[in-house]
């Protein structure tokens, strides 16, 4: 439909040159044809080119030079004024000028507005069958009456053109407004849609994040307190307990700020593909387990609830194949497309059934929280063919707030 449209944009801009051709090519070629074909007296056709020079310029100054002047209704209708004068005139003179009369059905169609629109083509027909007919009828009735079926059928002809025309370009007016009001409303639409389900995210946790909280608090966040007081009483100590130290604290540090609601660490002074390669990059120390990370499409920031959603997704998919899957080597793959951005993370584990419901938390905790974002999780494996694990959820862009 589109390309549709394009050709016709491409059509209705040459048809519009052609147009502002033609009253110049009305003008000249009868003059052509009367210079070379039809003998007249020298004063005669000095007048003639003098009319036929002073139309010329009147176009060329009024309407061709000037094209900002066809949206001032009032300077039109003295240009439109000008040429009936010069048809009537040089139309009068020579019934050759006839075709002249094209350029008043031009003008009137394209510089009057309205109902000035139809008053111009009928006074410009009346012209067309005064010059056609050699000028007004003599007091003969028979005259009277061919000169009457002439003006009638031009008038007919010129009315019905011009409305039908008329028409046509309503409606296409008409179609490039929808059009454009469809795709604002489009536009206007998806900006709702991501407010709307931000918001009704944002209200479906709230409750269940105070209680996860305190409960965090007073429960998970202490125990990490004594153990870290524990680790630090250790005499004599070793690389795995500084390790285990240090990942105490780190968690310590994550369960605070849940409990304060935060951002991640990796998300606070970086971006999202840079977030993921921090955390494959520590999750590789950990483990000796190489992670690959790569970007497709244009990366760009997203709202706070997605890149912390994605994030999570990447973490509890790595800390799955950490303890169950025994792989050699994992990639992490964001791709940002036009609505959606898609995490994609693989190993070459030992994979499992996905069918199993025995399967751990992790895989429902990463689905709920993809789906609360009106997201997707997909998991692929099966025994001994590794895992892929596919989290796609809407791209809402981070200016969209509450």
């Amino acid at each position: 439909m589109g390309i549709v449209e394009d050709r016709l944009d491409v059509w209705e801009r040459r048809l519009g040159v052609l147009a502002n051709l033609i009253p110049y090519c009305a003008l000249l070629l009868p003059t052509l044809i009367s210079v070379l074909a039809v003998p007249e007296p020298a004063e005669r056709r000095l007048v003639t080119l003098v009319v036929v020079a002073g139309a010329f310029c009147w176009m060329m100054w009024w309407h061709t030079l000037h094209p900002a002047w066809r949206q001032r209704s009032g300077l039109m209708l003295v240009f439109f004024a000008g040429i009936l004068v010069f048809y009537a005139v040089l139309g009068l003179r020579d019934p050759m000028y006839g075709f002249y009369s094209f350029a008043g059905y031009v003008y009137a169609i394209d510089c009057l507005r309205g109902r000035l629109k139809f008053v111009g083509v009928l006074l410009n027909a009346l012209i067309a069958s005064a010059s056609l007919y050699g000028g007004l009828p003599p007091a003969d009735p028979l005259a009277i009456l061919v000169y009457g079926v002439i003006t009638l059928f031009i008038v007919t002809v010129a009315m019905t053109f011009t409305l039908l025309g008329f028409i046509t370009s309503e409606q296409s007016r008409r179609r490039k407004e929808m059009v454009v009001e469809m795709a604002a409303m489009m536009e206007e639409n998806a900006g709702l849609h991501a407010q709307l389900l931000i918001q009704a995210r944002e209200a479906g946790v709230l409750d269940e994040r105070q209680r996860l909280a305190g409960e965090i608090h007073d429960t998970l966040a202490q125990g990490l307190t004594g153990i870290i007081t524990q680790l630090q009483a250790v005499d004599e100590p070793s690389r795995r307990v500084d390790t285990a130290l240090r990942l105490a604290r780190e968690n310590l540090a994550e369960a605070r700020r849940s409990v304060h609601a935060l951002r991640p660490p990796p998300l606070e002074d970086a971006n999202l593909p840079d977030a993921l390669a921090e955390v494959a990059a520590g999750w590789t120390d950990q483990t000796g387990v190489p992670a690959a990370v790569a970007t497709t499409g244009a990366a760009r920031p997203l709202h706070p609830e997605v890149e912390v959603a994605l994030l999570r997704t990447a973490q509890e998919a790595l800390s799955n194949v950490a303890k169950h899957a025994s792989a050699k080597r994992v990639g992490l793959t964001l791709s940002y497309m036009e609505d959606v951005v898609t995490l994609d993370v693989r190993d070459d584990g030992a994979g499992f059934d996905p069918g199993d419901r025995t399967a751990g938390y992790g895989l429902v905790g990463m689905r709920q929280r993809v789906s609360r974002l009106a997201g997707s999780l997909a998991v692929e494996s099966e025994p001994g063919g590794g895992t892929a694990v596919s989290a796609s959820v809407p791209a809402i862009p981070a200016e969209v707030t509450r």
